[in-house]
């Protein structure tokens, strides 16, 4: 295998045309520099030199040599250069997962925008999971990151997580809904009405909880319709089909026909939480940690 460093040599010494002269821009003795320049000769089994006492001249085996000798000095110092990218965290690869309410919080768009201004070079990867799709692919190191909306299982040997966002969910009545004049909507309002919610399958717990949150809040929702993302409940509301709970941040997003209303007294909310393994230390692991933690 070459030696970086006789090539290096060789290359000053073809360039000066001296090895005196290429010796003193190494800083090195003479001696060691010409047996250096020997000894890759010997390895590659060809003369590189035309030697005289005064000069040392490129034969025509010595310049071609020269051309790909100079091609490995800069892939080498390309290489070495990527190297401490990769040490620093400046350059490399994330997969990053995450759940659509992330998406519509803002969190996604935001660490994007901080994390391209301060890493440039930085390839991520965005890949759209369930919760529990994430915790795995976590595990199996599928995923670097994870947008999720639970926190990990308390205990988890492998993963750790922080809440980066919780929003209060709010109801989204259709225009023309006899709700849209009411001074204070209480729960004698909603009363048997018309709903339409989000399954999330394979892993849905959102429909088990928001009945149970209807029912401690004292009514009883009737369930006509269900959808698999929060922006098609949107679209049947806006089509007068029901009504709808929704993070709150959807109300930008949102079709036109839509009146959106708080409930302050509705006792849940959409908590968006970041993951990732526990013995992941990496540099960029923290930053990214601290650029979503900026944005709770």
């Amino acid at each position: 295998m070459l030696d970086l460093r006789q090539i290096r040599y060789f290359v000053a010494v073809a360039e000066a045309g001296n090895v005196g002269r290429a010796a003193e821009q190494l800083h090195i003795s003479q001696s060691p520099l010409s047996r250096q320049i020997m000894q890759l000769e010997e390895q590659l089994g060809v003369t590189l030199f035309e030697r005289s006492k005064q000069r040392v001249h490129l034969n025509a085996e010595g310049k071609a040599f020269l051309t790909e000798a100079r091609a490995l000095l800069v892939n080498a110092a390309r290489l070495e250069e990527l190297g401490r990218k990769l040490a620093s965290g400046a350059t490399g690869s994330l997969a990053i997962g995450y759940v659509e309410g992330a998406v519509h919080a803002g969190l996604i768009a935001a660490m994007l925008r901080e994390f391209r201004r301060e890493r440039p070079d930085f390839h991520l990867q965005l890949r759209s999971r369930r919760t529990a799709a994430q915790f795995e692919d976590l595990r199996q190191r599928v995923l670097d990151l994870g947008f999720v909306y639970a926190p990990a299982p308390q205990g988890d040997p492998d993963i750790e997580s922080m809440l980066v966002r919780r929003e209060p969910l709010v109801l989204a009545i259709p225009e023309g809904d006899p709700l849209v004049d009411a001074s204070d909507i209480r729960p004698r309002h909603l009363d048997a009405r018309v709903w339409i919610t989000v399954v999330r399958q394979p892993d849905d717990t959102n429909r088990a909880q928001f009945l149970a949150a209807c029912m401690e809040a004292g009514f009883v929702p009737d369930i006509a319709y269900e959808t698999a993302d929060p922006l098609t409940s949107l679209g049947l509301v806006s089509a007068g089909l029901g009504l709808a709970t929704v993070q709150e941040s959807l109300q930008s997003a949102a079709p036109a026909g839509i009146v959106f209303r708080d409930l302050p007294w509705f006792k849940r909310s959409v908590e968006i939480h970041l993951a990732w393994r526990r013995n992941d230390r990496r540099a960029v692991i923290e930053d990214l940690r601290r650029t979503v933690n900026g944005e709770l």
